[in-house]
Order: C-alpha cells, then structure tokens, then sequence
C-alpha cells in the first residue's frame, strides 16, 4: 500500500510516501520554495516523494491530512464563547477565513491535489487524522521498539496539548490528554515573544539563551502562572495569557509579574531577559519530568519512550529525561514538529487499515534512515548545476580524495559547507547539508554565528561525534543521531575557570573557552549532541574519521547549512549561493569542490546586510 501523508496550512508544510510501512521520502515544502516555515500545500514537496519512489499517483492508494479541521474549528468557536466578549476583534478577523478556506479545507485539499494529477484528488482516496495521534505515530512507528510509551507535547492540536499513548506491536492508543488552553508548548511560546524572539520558530532561541541567564523567575512561575501536579498534568491562569483570543501571546498581567512590556526584537537582550529564558526552561524541565516519571509508573513492564511535538525539540529536557533513567530507551522523532505529521499520518493510516499482527512488520536498526528521506542530486546534475551558477570547481575523482580534502580544510581552520546525499528531514542539519568547523578552536563558535550564520553570538552549536567514541568526550552512551539530548561534556575535557572567569555574567561568559572542545561547548558546559554511525552516514562517519587522524579530535563542529533568515539549502545551487554570501571557505558539493578565493567576486552576495539580528 502507497500512502501519501501531507502536513499544511499552519506552518512547515510537509509531504512524506510510504509503501507498505517503509518510509521512502519526506521533505518540507521550505526547502524548495526557500520560504522559512512555508505553511502552503506542499506541491512540491509531494513531487518529489512520487518521483523518488517513481511512483504515478495513480499508484498512490491514501492520501492523509495530519489533523482534523472540523475539530480545530470547533476548539476556535468554543474558546471565543468561553471567553466572550473578550477578543471579539479577533474573532472578527479569524472568522472569514474560516469559513472561506479553513472550514472547507477537504476541498481545498482535493482542489490542490487536482493540480497536481487529478488521479490525486479522489475523494475515496483522501483522510484525515488526529493531529497528535499523528506525531504520536511518528515517533513510535519508526522506533526500534515493540512496545513503548508515548509522549506528545506541543502548542496545540485540534484540542490536545498534551498527550500519552501506548504502542504495542503494531497497535497505538491513545490514552490520555490535556486539552487548550492549557499547553507547555504556549507557556514556552508565551516566553518566546515575551524575550522578544518570533513564535513558532525562536523557541530554540530560547533554549540557547538560558544558561546564560538564573532561574530567578522559576517559583514565581510555578506559584502564578502554572498549577503542576505529581504526575506533571497541569493548567495555566488564563488571566496572564492573550493567546486564546487575542492576537498577541501575553496579556497585561504577565507584563506586570514580570516587571514591563515585551522586549521588541531590536532591543538588547539584558540580564532579566536570561533570567527569564532560564525560569521557563527550569519549568519546562519539572513539568516533563513530572510526566515521565508518572508514565514509567504506570507503563509497567514497559520501558521505552517515544517522544513528538514541538516541545521533543526542546533537547536540553530530553537529555534530562535520559539521565533521570525511567525508561531504558528513549527515541524522538528528529522531525518531531508539525513537518513530522504528514509521515505521522501517513504511518497511522497505514497501521489502522492493515490487519493486526502481533509485531511490528517493519522494524529496523533506524527505520529513519538517518532521517535522510529529501532530494540527492547525481554527479553529472551537480556539475551542470554549479557551472551554469557560474562557479569555479574541481572534481575528485573518488570519495576518498573528496574526504582527504576536506578533513584537511577543517584541519586548517577553515568554515567548510558540506553538501551530499540525500537531504536531512526535520529542522537539523546531520551531515548532509551541514557548515562544519574544528571544534578546538575558540574562536569557531562567535565566527560561524557572526561572519557565516549571521546571528546572535550567543547562539550554541553541536557537535558531531563517532558514536564508538561519543562516552569519551560526553557524559553520554547512548545513540544520539538525530541531535535531540543534550549531554554535558566530560569532566576530563573541561578546562577550569579563573577566579575572574567565574564572577562574568550573561554574555561575557561567551568568550570564556570552556573546554577541549569549546567552539561546541556551552556556558552550562554542555552540548547537543550527534552521533554519527558509519550504517546511515558512511561519507560523514568517514570525513570525522580522518579528521581524527588529523588532529586526534572525533569531533566536529555541525551546524546547519543556511544563513540566518533561509531555510536549510536544497539544491547545488542554494549551496552555492549560501556559500558566495556568507565567509564559508571550502565547500563541498558530491565530489566537487570549491575554493573562496578561486570564485568569481561578481557572484559575491551580501547576505550579511540582508538580515537584522532578532
């Protein structure tokens, strides 16, 4: 059975086919119309999983939306009764396009598959599912796990913010859930914007920037806004939040607790703005551990965990999860956002139609594939591509001589793009469309941030490491492909502060080298870590290799290859692009390979002046 799954409407549009239970292609509309966060219908998202399957859509036998609209409807018009007459402007603006577009969202559906192939948009063909029964599928059928809990936490669904599920075999049910407008995702968001920082995408901001800062704010949190209980349900005093109705994410309440208004995006972030962004991480923290400390007692015999939602992203509290040893095993979804929910549907469907059995039929070392699931481009297509860019390369005639080069380059000191495969699914960079750089340096971190990346200093980066030797350098055993656990770094790699060094604050902690490592080691000294295996990676697992041979370090800097501002690049020529206007060196493209200086300065672009650091 060929399932087409396709997540759309809100933000990162998606599309992901899958035949008989095997994942063949995912990928986020963003990457091929170089909108961030594109929310359209993912045309050509859904063109690319039909011709890498090269599959017809005739062939295609379901078609599954990730949620349910009805319901989501539904959730709107109960919330502006309960709180009328409180935000009746945004009711006023919300409602026509509801009832114009959202509400008749099957049609629009079907409209837009049309457009594609009309052998698309049979009626018999389409379904719609359960917005977090969605990710919850996501998570558990990709897992290498027969049995397993799962926990799906995000902003919200249709009405869930929260929920528990159980997988066994092939069966997942959902067993329990919180309901709008109670939701640690918004609490989360509501200190995104509160901080200054853009909802729905500066939540990981966020993370970065509380260990600059002191959970000051943490009680007063728990004691105001959050009533949290033994087992981690909780609600939030609605009187502090302008969410549910209004068009902003905190009220004058929350400004008051807090002490003023909102920090806009151009104001400099201060010491209270840390503080803040520690207290909710601090919160976030109690409240899932809470949760999966309640879930393990009561999961019995059962000790693995699956982790979706927008909130599984958050990798500072997954690696607190690991460490607090509940559960023996622990998998999350490397696309654990609403992008995850067109695979998710698509694998629901698939397991509700199919007969019951007694295991899952498909079950893999990494069903994931790495979560290399996007486009790869042939040898002879790269070089068309990057020649018709008008850049200047040569071509390596083997992967070894492609691998030598580039170990060397980082060897060097150098900022190297790193383009091959197929691309990553999911908002991180896995070395296939990576900016890579020596993590000894201590001063890689403030360079790839304000030179190539062209944002906020303080924004940490990770490391790639082989998996054989993640234990000795991280305070960690356990697969960590997908960049979703923070581990600390290991006490022997740790360089000692001064007693000077220990009384800086905020910001001026980021010039302070911290470790062995300190282009990948954060103020907290920790890191997000990748483990890189030779199975799904080979080239990369190669490159690290040899640079371990180079430098005796297993490790590299990996960030995600794009400027502040665009999405992760696709194409030759994005990579191209991305490299001509940012201080990136080296870069590598399939097998070939470009210098800086060997480029044409016409080409130059100044990507630099194009973005204001939020």
């Amino acid at each position: 059975m060929l399932i087409l799954g396709i997540s759309a409407y809100y933000h990162d549009s998606a599309a992901a086919l899958i035949r008989d239970g095997e994942i063949l292609a995912a990928a986020q509309e963003e990457r091929f119309t170089r909108k961030k966060h594109d929310p359209d219908f993912p045309r050509n998202a859904i063109a690319f999983c039909l011709a890498q399957a090269n599959a017809a859509p005739a062939e295609v036998d379901r078609v599954v939306f990730y949620e349910k609209p009805f319901l989501k409807f539904e959730r709107l018009i109960e919330t502006y009764l309960a709180f009328a007459p409180k935000g009746f402007s945004s009711f006023r603006k919300a409602m026509p396009l509801w009832i114009g577009e959202k509400l008749f969202q099957r049609d629009l559906l079907l409209k837009s598959l049309k457009e594609i192939d009309p052998a698309l948009a049979d009626k018999s063909k389409l379904r719609f599912s359960e917005h977090h029964l969605s990710h919850a599928a996501s998570a558990y059928y990709p897992s290498p796990f027969q049995n397993a809990v799962v926990l799906t936490m995000d902003g919200v669904g249709e009405w869930a913010t929260t929920s528990a599920a159980v997988g066994e075999g092939e069966k997942l049910t959902l067993t329990k859930e919180i309901h709008f407008p109670h939701s640690l995702g918004l609490l989360y968001s509501a200190f995104t914007y509160y901080t200054g920082f853009k909802v729905n995408s500066g939540e990981y901001k966020v993370m970065g920037l509380a260990p600059y800062g002191e959970p000051r704010y943490a009680q007063m949190i728990l004691d105001r806004l959050i009533d949290v209980k033994a087992d981690g349900s909780f609600r939030l005093d609605q009187s502090y939040f302008n969410y549910a109705t209004g068009l902003t994410m905190t009220g004058p309440r929350f400004d008051e607790l807090f002490g003023g208004p909102a920090r806009k995006p151009s104001d400099p972030l201060e010491q209270r703005h840390m503080d803040l962004a520690a207290s909710v991480q601090a919160v976030t923290e109690e409240v899932v551990l809470r949760m999966t400390r309640a879930l393990a007692a009561e999961a019995g015999a059962s000790r693995n965990l699956c982790l979706a939602g927008g909130v599984a992203l958050n990798c500072v509290a997954n690696g607190k999860i690991l460490r607090d040893g509940p559960f023996d095993g622990i998998f999350v979804q490397p696309a654990a956002g609403d992008a995850g929910g067109a695979l998710g549907a698509a694998l629901a469907a698939y397991y509700d139609e199919k007969p019951a059995a007694a295991a899952k039929s498909v079950v893999k070392p990494d069903a994931m594939k790495g979560s290399y699931l996007g486009p790869a481009y042939a040898q002879e297509d790269v070089e068309a591509r990057l020649a018709a860019a008008g850049a200047v390369f040569s071509v390596v005639d083997e992967d070894a001589h492609l691998v030598e080069k580039t170990a060397a380059a980082l060897a060097a000191g150098q900022a190297v793009g790193w383009h091959q495969g197929r691309m990553e699914f999911g908002p991180r960079a896995l070395g296939a469309r990576s900016i890579l750089g020596d993590p000894r340096s201590p001063t890689m971190q403030k360079a790839l941030n304000l030179k190539v990346k062209y944002r906020e200093s303080f924004r940490p980066f990770a490391p790639s490491v082989l998996r054989e030797d993640v234990s000795d350098w991280f305070e960690l055993d356990a697969d960590s492909p997908y960049m979703l656990i923070v581990a600390p770094v290991k006490a022997e790699r740790r360089r000692k502060m001064t007693a000077q060094e220990e009384t800086l604050f905020g910001i001026d902690k980021l010039n302070v080298p911290r470790s062995d490592i300190p282009a990948v080691t954060h103020v907290d000294y920790s890191a997000r870590v990748q483990t890189v295996h030779k199975e799904t990676n080979p080239l990369y697992y190669a490159l690290i290799s040899r640079f371990k041979e180079l430098t005796g370090c297993p490790v590299l800097v990996n960030t995600s290859f794009n400027v502040r501002g665009e999405p992760i690049v696709n194409t030759p020529e994005d990579a191209f692009r991305c490299f001509m206007g940012s201080e990136i060196e080296f870069l590598a493209v399939g097998r070939c390979v470009l210098h800086k200086d060997r480029q044409n300065p016409a080409l130059k672009l100044d990507y630099k002046n194009a973005f204001e650091l939020d």
